[in-house]
């Protein structure tokens, strides 16, 4: 009887994690779509300044390269299918993943897994979280200028565009993401 009865537990616990787990995903996507709101158009690019990209960072830290990839990989099939995910100055769906600021979007699972992924590499300090973010950024500002360079046909005119404007804003939200990402810990291992 106690056999049974374990064996019956351990599929429900399973079940309870891998549902605690998609919660938490979607719950990212979620946090993503909110912060791609806060936008402010700029009016000498096509790529407007949002705190998006904080959003990417945050997740990639907190969750961790697996989950945080998921997470983006998530967003952007709900961008992708209509959902009013994205930038609402862009046009949305598909289309958006096509226009400027393209490969920025489809970039975001490999940001995300790479901060997370350096992250989880060691102690989790500012300084770490910070390295993490910066690497993160490069990964994303390679496929964003990329993209950019592909439908300016100039990457001097893809630089213009995505990079020399957000250079400023980008090393905030880096070190604000660090800054929360280094900071979270359990209260357990907070030392009085």
């Amino acid at each position: 009887m106690a056999k049974m009865a374990t064996a019956v537990l351990i599929p429900q616990s399973r079940t309870a994690e891998w549902s605690r787990q998609a919660a938490i995903v979607i719950a990212a996507t979620l946090f993503i779509a909110l912060c791609a709101r806060v936008t402010i158009p700029l009016p000498f690019t096509p790529v407007p300044l949002t705190l998006q990209n904080l959003a990417v960072l945050l997740v990639g830290l907190t969750l961790g390269s697996r989950r945080g990839f998921a997470a983006l990989l998530l967003y952007l099939i709900e961008g992708a299918s209509g959902m009013p995910v994205f930038n609402p100055a862009g046009p949305g769906g598909v289309a958006q993943l096509l226009g400027p600021t393209g490969g920025f979007l489809l970039v975001y699972p490999f940001v995300a897994a790479v901060a997370g992924w350096i992250f989880e590499q060691g102690r989790k300090t500012f300084a770490r979280a910070a390295f993490s973010g910066l690497i993160a950024e490069l990964v994303l500002f390679a496929g964003g200028l990329s993209w950019l360079a592909v439908l300016t046909h100039s990457f001097a005119q893809a630089v213009r565009f995505g990079f020399y404007w957000f250079i400023f804003a980008e090393v905030i939200k880096v070190m604000f993401a660090a800054a929360i990402a280094g900071g979270w810990q359990p209260a357990s291992k907070v030392k009085a």
